[in-house]
């Protein structure tokens, strides 16, 4: 695979084989993943609860509207398919119902495997409350009998800008706590291989296992603010903020509380270090090293306009 997000391709003797659905086509996550599949000759459908936000690709079919809580829908979008690849749904109180409900389908349906986009550190007690969904969802996978695979991503680095306001400050409760954020498009590539087809084992042989996509090394917030000032030709500070700091500075939202409490808990996971993993993954499966930030940050200078000093 090449180094440009554009021109990543699979294997050119992939022309057919079994149907892969994957949601959230309309995504950064699962459009790339698509355009992948697409671009090695996999047979694809793409799911979404808006389909005319679902991208154009050659070969590819649309599914109806799917909303992962309509189990009837979702089965229907599934009928035919042999794998599902599952982009996590929006946060939401009803998240973990609604993954059970896209699982359930996916079974009746005849699915056979499932590769779950899941979070890194996912767990019941996992300070990042959203982790908990999806240690809840991964739950209800292994339970389903179906083939899985799980994909456990760290923090986004596209995040890192994003969070960080026009006023030059990234501010949260993370502490010195460290994160080995990474690309989307190392996901993607990731994701990709696991669900290739091709070769007498490539059907079976990520089989069960949990892979923890990560970038190449774990930094602080400040560490990162320092290369968002390097890219931005500016000061960019970070701020750690207690708990009670944190809530109150996103009070002004008006988000409801669960939301609020998963945008602070993100946070405080880096504090307490289950952000910190640092794993080989993106390069065993993909070949090739992940994105670190200042690579990230040459290649999407648009992440970080919002920084910018006018003129």
């Amino acid at each position: 695979m090449t180094s440009s997000d554009d021109d990543r391709t699979g294997p050119d003797d992939l022309t057919n084989g079994p149907l892969t659905a994957v949601t959230g086509a309309s995504g950064a996550l699962g459009g790339r993943v698509a355009k992948r599949l697409v671009r090695a000759g996999v047979p694809v459908r793409l799911l979404g609860r808006d389909p005319s936000r679902l991208p154009e690709l050659p070969g590819a079919d649309t599914a109806p509207a799917a909303p992962y809580g309509d189990g009837e829908a979702m089965r229907r979008a599934l009928a035919g398919a042999h794998t599902l690849f599952l982009v996590s749904a929006h946060e939401s109180p009803d998240r973990v119902r609604e993954h059970i409900s896209a699982v359930d389908a996916a079974t009746a349906a005849g699915v056979e495997r499932i590769v779950y986009v899941s979070f890194l550190g996912a767990a019941p007690d996992a300070t990042f409350t959203f982790a908990r969904d999806h240690w809840e969802t991964e739950a209800h996978i292994r339970v389903s009998g179906v083939r899985h695979t799980f994909l456990r991503d760290s923090w986004y680095l596209a995040g890192l800008p994003a969070m960080t306001g026009a006023d030059g400050v990234l501010r949260g409760p993370a502490g010195d706590g460290r994160v080995a954020a990474v690309a989307h498009e190392d996901i993607a590539d990731a994701a990709t291989a696991v669900l290739l087809p091709g070769g007498a084992t490539a059907d079976t042989a990520h089989d069960g296992a949990t892979y923890e996509l990560t970038g190449p090394r774990a930094f602080t917030l400040a560490e990162a603010a320092e290369e968002l000032s390097r890219a931005a030709g500016r000061a960019i500070t970070y701020v750690p903020e207690t708990r009670e700091e944190a809530y109150a500075s996103r009070s002004g939202y008006g988000a409801p509380d669960w939301e609020v409490a998963g945008w602070v808990t993100s946070y405080e996971a880096i504090a307490a270090g289950e952000m910190a993993t640092v794993s080989d993954a993106v390069q065993r499966l993909t070949g090739r090293p992940p994105k670190d930030l200042a690579s990230y940050l040459r290649e999407h200078p648009d992440s970080y306009r919002h920084l910018l000093l006018p003129g």
